[in-house]
C-alpha cells in the first residue's frame, strides 16, 4: 500500500512546503529524465538496460534465485550461484513444469512502484527484465500496472517494448486460459486475494506462477503446494525479502476438497481499515502510451 502525504496546513509554513515540493518534484522529474535516458541510450546488441541488470548478475543473487530457470526452460546454461551463494534447483522447479512445457506465457507485474526514484524499484525491474530475457517471454506480453507510475516511468516502460493494463483491475485479473507469470513483489494482500479469486479453478490455477511475498497465507491453500522462498542476499535485504515463488500443480489442486472449490464469493474489504490496495477510481489522473489490451 501506498499512504499519501498530507497536504501542509497552516499560513506561513504554506508556501515554505511549496518550495520544499516543488524542489522535491523537480528532484524527481531530473532523475527520472535520467532513467529514460539511460533506457533509451541502450545498446539493443547487448540488451543492457541499466548497472543495476549488472549488479544484479555480477552479485551472484540472480544466480542463486532465478538463473536457474533459463535451464529450465530450455534455455540451456547453468544456475551457478557466485559470491558464495548456493545455487538452488528449486527455482527450476517452479517453472518446469509450468514454464517448460513450450507454452507460450504471458507476465502481468502490479505494484512496481517508482523506479524513477526508487533504488529499490529499479532493482525489481531489472530482475523482471532478466526472467523475461530468461523464460524467453517477448516484451510485448509483459503487462504492467501501478496507479504511482509517473508520465516519465511509462514511457520509460514504453521505450522498453512493455504495455501497461488499460485500467486498475485491483488484482482482479483472469488469464482467460493464457499460461501467466504474475510479478508481485511487495504487494498487499488484496491483490493476491483478487488474483486467486478471480482464477479460482485447478484449470487456471495451474497455468499460473507468481512470484511474490512469502507470508502471504492465502497463496498456501495447503501444505502439499509448492513455493520457494529466493535466497537472502545482505545486498538485497531490502528488495526482496520476504519473496517467494508459487506455483500450483493441477494434481495436487485435484486432491484438495471440493468444498474449497465452491467458496466463490467476490472479495469485500469494506471493514479493513488497513487495505493495501488503491482501488478503481483512486488512482488520480494517469497519463501515457495508450494502453493495450492484453
Amino acid at each position: 500500500g501506498r499512504g499519501r502525504m498530507a497536504a501542509a496546513a497552516g499560513g506561513w509554513c504554506a508556501a515554505s512546503g511549496r518550495r520544499r515540493r516543488r524542489r522535491a518534484k523537480e528532484k524527481e522529474e531530473d532523475g527520472g529524465a535520467a532513467v529514460l535516458r539511460r533506457l533509451q541510450d541502450a545498446r539493443p546488441a547487448d540488451g543492457r538496460v541499466s548497472p543495476r541488470r549488472d549488479e544484479l548478475l555480477s552479485s551472484g543473487f540472480w544466480a542463486a534465485s532465478a538463473g536457474a530457470c533459463g535451464a529450465a526452460a530450455g534455455g540451456g546454461g547453468g544456475g551457478g550461484g557466485g559470491r558464495g551463494l548456493t545455487a538452488v534447483p528449486v527455482p527450476a522447479g517452479a517453472v518446469r513444469e509450468p514454464l517448460g512445457s513450450g507454452l507460450v506465457w504471458r507476465c502481468v507485474c502490479y505494484g512496481l512502484g517508482r523506479f524513477a526514484a526508487c533504488p529499490t524499484a529499479r532493482l525489481q525491474l531489472a530482475f523482471l527484465l532478466l526472467l523475461l530475457e530468461m523464460l524467453a517471454v517477448p516484451p510485448s506480453r509483459c503487462f504492467l500496472f501501478d496507479p504511482a507510475f509517473s508520465e516519465l516511468e511509462l514511457a520509460a516502460l514504453e521505450a522498453l517494448g512493455l504495455r501497461l493494463l488499460p485500467e486498475n483491475e485491483e488484482g482482479k485479473h483472469s488469464i482467460n486460459g493464457s499460461p501467466t507469470l504474475f510479478y508481485m513483489v511487495h504487494c498487499g494482500k488484496a491483490l493476491y486475494n483478487n488474483l486467486l479469486w478471480r482464477n479460482w479453478s485447478v484449470g487456471a490455477l495451474s497455468n499460473m506462477v507468481i512470484i511474490g511475498n512469502t507470508c502471504t497465507k492465502v497463496l498456501l491453500l495447503c501444505t502439499c503446494l509448492p513455493n520457494f522462498a529466493l535466497p537472502a542476499h545482505p545486498r538485497y535485504l531490502d528488495t526482496f525479502n520476504d519473496t517467494s515463488i508459487h506455483w500450483f500443480p493441477a494434481h495436487k489442486l485435484e486432491r484438495l476438497s471440493a468444498e474449497i472449490w465452491e467458496f466463490v464469493e467476490e472479495p469485500t474489504y469494506e471493514e479493513c481499515d488497513d487495505l493495501e490496495i488503491i482501488k478503481k477510481g483512486e488512482e488520480g489522473s494517469q497519463h501515457g502510451p495508450a494502453p493495450v489490451q492484453p
